[in-house]
């Protein structure tokens, strides 16, 4: 059993299990009737998501040190007490079941979800790659 980090929208994989939206805003100019038909998400778990001032640092950021800023901030953004006991509880439910959170950024590398798998590992999930 794991968690796999995906792209939203991206066409699910086998097994995938159930796919959680861990961003601020559901996709634009979709019905909400549609949102996992369309590969978008099951669930949408804003509590993972950067804060809108913190995406917007993100979106920003252009050089190394930039980023590595916008990854700090996030970080201590999910050091709080609500994210934290999601990461928790997200880990524990990876021993038993598979499931995918994700994101909209095509690149995963500049998008805050390379920053919530290190997260997960380090609360101890069981990732795919």
């Amino acid at each position: 059993m794991s968690i796999r980090i995906v792209r939203l929208g991206s066409p699910r994989t086998p097994g995938e299990g159930t796919r959680i939206g861990t961003v601020r805003r559901p996709p634009r100019g979709v019905p909400k009737a549609e949102f996992a038909s369309q590969d978008w998400y099951d669930v949408w778990f804003p509590n993972l998501a950067p804060s809108a001032e913190t995406v917007r640092f993100a979106q920003s950021a252009q050089t190394p040190a930039q980023w590595a800023a916008f990854r700090k901030k996030y970080r201590a953004e999910m050091k709080q007490a609500e994210a934290a006991h999601a990461l928790d509880l997200l880990a524990a439910l990876s021993q038993h079941t598979n499931f995918s959170v994700g994101c909209y950024c095509e690149d995963e590398a500049h998008c805050h979800r390379s920053v919530l798998r290190e997260l997960l590992q380090e609360h101890g999930a069981a990732m795919l790659s």
